[in-house]
């Protein structure tokens, strides 16, 4: 099961980040409209922010594999739709928005589905392993797709490459269809749509350590956002050139990659606070491209504070995973993904204006510290396991010795 959970969420990893160059590359060659673009891309966006909160809801109430089968084939549809108009010469920007849009909302009902799936499939001793390579395949995936993706366009066409990402989506369906987890409780099934929500919220409440610590995780998404905006602005004009921000890119993934090997490998006896370390490792970047230190200066900084944040995704999702009953996981998790996917475009639409009114180096100067305080200040909210749980949710030892959790 274990396996097939990883080769399931690798092919998806992959699948995923063929899309943006896909569809960046197709739509410019069906209008070179920067604004069509951005409708495009903006389309998967807004429904999957929408449609996070239900999706946690479903992750919880039904079957992990299946909402993350169905999530996985939605967007195999969705691609091979997409690869049908680009290899037919009939591509619209209406249509590609909409395609888009199916995609986001599949991705908000199968995003909260994964944690829970691990959960259930990994034993907990395992899970923090189990993570990182995740994380490592989802890190490889974010190098490697572009590369992909582009070559396939410039060889075949941007229909070819969606296509490619259409047959990736299927294998990763085929592969989760394999793994099985223990049926959800008969409570659950019968509950409404209205008190799996608040039940959700509730949870949250119990744990303010979480809440602390994912509004700090949303400061540094929006410190990126306004990084990964003005960065290139900065390198381009005072760095040397285009190579120069390729330079700082190609160090933070190594950075990234570099963290997430390193995570499981790490004594960590306090891995929240590990985690909000790692978050505040941002500090640096933003500290460097205010100071204008020179291009290897930022790099290297850039490349400490992704290391930080590799390290910090599987410790991370291990904690939760630990921490929140299965059963309201996804809900959990879907409140987590929102501030973070919302975040990071905020600061990307935001960072030119505001620069505009501060000039870069005050603003990033600023963001940086705001990202070190929150991430930091989370540290002083304890971790304390809520006095009891939801009626409906019995310890994993309590279940029927003839049906455990898979994969134990």
């Amino acid at each position: 099961m274990k396996h097939r959970l990883l080769v399931g969420r690798c092919l998806s990893a992959l699948a995923t980040a063929l899309i943006p160059t896909t569809l960046t590359l197709a739509v410019l060659r069906v209008t070179g409209s920067a604004e069509a673009l951005g409708l495009v891309l903006a389309s998967e966006l807004v429904p999957l922010l929408l449609l996070l909160p239900v999706g946690g809801v479903l992750a919880d109430r039904f079957r992990p594999e299946r909402v993350a089968l169905l999530a996985d084939l939605t967007r195999c549809l969705s691609q091979a739709a997409i690869a049908a108009e680009l290899l037919l010469g009939v591509a619209r920007v209406a249509d590609l928005a909409v395609l888009s849009a199916v995609a986001g909302a599949a991705i908000a009902f199968g995003m909260p589905a994964v944690p829970r799936l691990v959960a259930a499939v990994v034993p907990g001793e395992e899970r923090l392993r189990v993570n990182a390579r995740i994380g490592v395949a989802t890190s490889l995936s974010s190098m490697a797709a572009p590369a992909i993706a582009g070559a396939v366009t410039v060889a075949a066409g941007p229909g070819w490459s969606a296509l490619l990402a259409a047959a990736v989506f299927a294998g990763s369906a085929l592969t989760l269809g394999g793994v099985r987890t223990a049926p959800q409780p008969r409570a659950r099934a019968a509950s409404s749509f209205r008190s799996d929500l608040y039940e959700g919220w509730r949870e949250i409440k119990a744990r303010p350590w979480f809440l602390t610590s994912v509004l700090g995780h949303g400061v540094w998404h929006f410190a990126a956002g306004l990084f990964l905006t003005l960065g290139p602005l900065v390198a381009v004009q005072r760095l040397g050139g285009e190579a120069s921000w390729v330079t700082i890119v190609q160090c933070g993934t190594a950075g990234l990659v570099a963290g997430v090997l390193a995570a499981p490998r790490l004594p960590v006896r306090r891995p929240l606070v590990a985690v909000q370390l790692g978050a505040a490792c941002y500090l640096l970047p933003m500290i460097a491209l205010g100071m204008s230190a020179p291009l290897w200066a930022v790099a290297a900084a850039y490349f400490a504070a992704m290391a930080g944040l590799g390290v910090l995704s599987p410790l991370w999702e291990t904690v939760l995973a630990d921490e929140i009953p299965q059963g309201a996981l996804g809900r959990v998790r879907s409140f987590d993904g929102l501030i973070s996917f919302a975040a990071r475009p905020l600061g990307l639409a935001v960072a030119a204006p505001l620069a505009g009114l501060t000039g870069v180096a005050p603003l990033v100067l600023l963001m940086g510290a705001l990202v070190a305080a929150a991430n930091l200040a989370a540290l002083a909210t304890p971790m304390r396991r809520p006095s009891s749980r939801p009626a409906h949710e019995a310890p994993e030892d309590a279940l029927p010795a003839g049906d455990p959790p898979a994969g134990r």
